[in-house]
């Protein structure tokens, strides 16, 4: 059954679980805040891509209101807390002036692949040795899950929208194991001619090959 729900459409993609940031300063979602924080409202941010409002977004609840401004502005934390289908998109909720829908909560199925995310546990791990990213690594839960680690493993917007519209983990584990294959060589290969670069023109010790 679909219900109305506040939206705050932005060019990015935010998962579910996510922490995310915002300064609010446009009059319409100053009064979405006000109103999530005197009516306990959650609120969705589908992705705005290629200039149209994505159907598949994340709800967020407002966790914080960190620091509330004298111009009205202010800085708030947020969290997602589940994934929703846009059935009708307002450009107005009556009475408000802020954007909002009629959606449906999306079912998820967290079942994994274990021996597929032992792998991607492995290569996750060399992309981060290879970006200096370890200590990032290190502050991930133990099982974290494909939406804990996708904004760092240089997916573009559109491949990480692309996780969202995938109903089961086991299908973003196989597309995010596709993507680290691809992509670790050709960075392992960039870090090869950056340090070749930094070499070129130092002294370098070496010991010629014997005839």
């Amino acid at each position: 059954m679909s219900r109305l729900l506040p939206l705050f459409p932005l060019n990015l993609v935010v998962f579910p679980g996510e922490r995310l940031n915002l300064h609010i300063f446009e009059p319409r979602y100053r009064q979405l805040v006000h109103d999530c924080a005197e009516e306990g409202l959650t609120f969705g941010i589908p992705a705005f891509l290629n200039g149209t409002v994505q159907p598949i977004g994340t709800e967020m609840r407002l966790v914080k209101i960190e620091k509330l401004y004298d111009t009205g502005e202010s800085d708030i934390r947020t969290q997602g807390v589940g994934l929703f289908t846009l059935h009708e998109l307002l450009p107005q909720v009556p009475g408000k002036l802020y954007a909002g829908g009629y959606v449906e909560e999306l079912p998820d199925d967290a079942h994994e692949d274990p021996e597929l995310r032992r792998h991607i546990v492995e290569l996750v791990a060399q992309l981060y040795d290879v970006l200096g990213l370890r200590p990032l690594l290190l502050t991930l839960p133990p099982h974290y899950r494909v939406f804990d680690v996708a904004h760092h493993l240089g997916l573009s917007t559109e491949q990480e929208y692309r996780l969202l519209e995938l109903r089961a983990e086991t299908d973003r584990q196989a597309l995010v194991y596709e993507h680290l294959q691809q992509v670790l060589p050709v960075l392992r290969e960039t870090e090869r001619l950056k340090e070749r670069v930094r070499q070129n023109g130092h002294f370098r010790h070496l010991t010629p090959p014997s005839f």
